[in-house]
């Protein structure tokens, strides 16, 4: 209640000091104090310097575009005239009224025909006999595989095939199992044997050549 009793006061206080303002003349001094700084400002803002403006420019008349002469008209040619020119070579007088007949041209069809006979047939390629080695001749005195004698205790039979590179002094350079006979000691055996071997080299046309020779060995018990 204090509060809004100052703030009541306060205002009435300020009411008061407005109302002798007014009649003490406050506000028409500063009215007429307010007057003079403006019309000082009107008079102190310096002129703004004025733009000449550009004189205006001669309208400019585009050039008359010179005239061609005129062309002259071409000249009619002259029509052409036909000229009758004697044939040099002279008419073949008939004989006896006789007129030698040409034969008529043969037909295309059998044209290609005798130039398809005319050309030679090409020769058929003959493949060089090959003469493979050869290890059963009598002159190479190969003795037959020794039969392992573990193999004969287990009766173990069988057949191996070796396949023996056969070089042209007719020696066997390596060898290999091809085929096996079930049992390790007879396929070694034979592979031994075949690399101890003599042979007859195999030839390729006439002539003697280095080549692969499967050699058949059967072990069996009598």
């Amino acid at each position: 209640m204090n509060r809004r009793l100052y703030i009541v006061i306060a205002v009435l206080g300020f009411h008061v000091l407005g109302l002798w303002a007014l009649q003490a003349g406050l506000l028409h001094r500063a009215a007429e104090l307010v007057v003079p700084v403006e019309v000082l400002a009107e008079r102190i803002e310096l002129p703004q310097p004025q733009v000449a403006p550009a004189p205006p420019q001669p309208p400019v008349h585009p050039a008359p575009a010179p005239r061609q002469p005129a062309s002259p008209r071409p000249a009619l040619a002259p029509a052409p005239q036909t000229v009758a020119i004697p044939d040099p070579a002279p008419a073949t007088p008939a004989t006896n009224g006789i007129t030698a007949s040409q034969p008529p041209p043969l037909p295309v069809q059998a044209t290609l025909a005798t130039a398809e006979q005319t050309k030679a047939p090409p020769a058929p390629l003959t493949p060089a006999q090959v003469d493979l080695p050869s290890s059963s001749a009598d002159y190479l005195n190969n003795p037959p595989p020794a039969y392992p004698p573990m193999s004969k205790r287990l009766n173990e039979q069988g057949k191996v095939i070796v396949r023996a590179f056969i070089e042209v002094d007719g020696t066997a350079s390596k060898a290999e199992i091809r085929s096996s006979s079930g049992y390790d000691r007879l396929d070694q055996t034979a592979l031994q044997t075949v690399l101890k071997w003599r042979y007859v080299p195999g030839k390729r046309a006439g002539v003697p050549e280095p080549m692969w020779f499967n050699i058949p060995i059967s072990f069996v018990l009598e």
